[in-house]
């Protein structure tokens, strides 16, 4: 099996602060390590780049001028030509994200992602190109708006990132260069307050965040939600663990997590990877499942289902 490339995506449109973002990546002494760089050029514009300045030594440049150029047979031969340790990816801001993923080689895996936007522009491209717009956030890390100028509605932006996706972090970047996160709060997709809290299957990761970040606000809570068996040695008697396969970035870094449930024989003969519809009360207390203490469901209704009709779960 070939050796994994890590893949640094940058996305945005034209003139967005790409080409600047990567120059200033590539003159970072702390990013020289020795490694060969291809860095990949879907798009263009007035910044150019200055080779001559990167602290990045091993770089080698190649530009992809049309969408047509971007195959699997043409990444796979020029990772076989170049034989990169990572690949840097300026991506055209027309082009969607999906032929991209399907043009991917088989050893390159996505180890950063990023968009970028220039403030001034961006509300129009939203309501005008709002295909593009939400193409290029729905799977990225972090989205920086920069170029910023004078007073601005900070929540204008946030609401058009969060209407798409919960994952990314925002940045807010100044002329100038100063640069603010987004710190306004977002309410979970469920109701933490509700008699009985209800997790629909999409937002199973938002609730094992949240249940691991701060699990004693959960106790004697009653949840629901759909997650799959897990049965092992490890687990003692009379529980199971139940979850859901969760991906936080990519397909590479998809892992099973959930919880402790005390079935108080309410279903016999649970298998791993049985799908169950669990309404438990929760506890905070040791189990071996988590070599310590943790959150414990005790089931007060368990019955079985069928699977979701998204099996892995993102932070969407």
């Amino acid at each position: 099996m070939a050796e994994e490339v890590s893949v640094y995506l940058f996305l945005g449109f034209l003139d967005s602060g790409k080409t600047k973002f990567i120059q200033e990546t590539l003159e970072d002494k702390r990013m020289e390590d020795g490694g060969k760089t291809l860095l990949l050029v879907c798009e263009e514009g007035d910044e150019e780049y200055r080779p001559e300045k990167f602290a990045v030594k091993r770089v080698t440049k190649i530009t992809l001028e049309s969408a047509e150029e971007l195959t699997i047979e043409n990444l796979e031969a020029l990772t076989e030509k170049h034989k990169p340790d990572r690949v840097v990816v300026e991506y055209n801001g027309t082009w969607l994200l999906q032929q991209f993923f399907d043009a991917m080689p088989e050893s390159w895996v996505i180890n950063q992602m990023m968009t970028f936007f220039d403030a001034g522009t961006f509300l129009n491209y939203n309501a005008n190109m709002r295909q593009l717009v939400f193409d290029k956030i729905q799977m990225t890390q972090m989205v920086v708006f920069n170029r910023f100028k004078g007073e601005f509605q900070k929540i204008d932006f946030h609401k058009v990132v969060r209407g798409i996706s919960r994952r990314p972090d925002i940045v807010y970047e100044y002329i100038g260069g100063k640069a603010e996160f987004d710190e306004i709060e977002d309410p979970l997709p469920f109701d933490v307050n509700a008699p009985v809290v209800e997790i629909a299957d999409r937002d199973f990761a938002w609730f094992y965040r949240d249940m691991g970040e701060k699990p004693k606000s959960y106790v004697g809570k009653t949840v629901k939600f759909k997650g799959m068996a897990a049965v092992s040695k490890k687990v003692p008697a009379g529980y199971i663990v139940l979850g859901r396969h969760i991906m936080t970035c990519c397909e590479a870094d998809i892992a099973y997590d959930g919880f402790a449930v005390k079935t108080n024989g309410l279903v016999p003969d649970i298998k791993t990877r049985d799908w169950l519809i669990v309404t438990a009360k929760i506890a905070y207390e040791y189990n071996s499942v988590y070599r310590s203490q943790g959150p414990v469901l005790i089931a007060e209704k368990l019955e079985r289902a069928e699977p979701p009709e998204e099996q892995v779960v993102t932070f969407y």
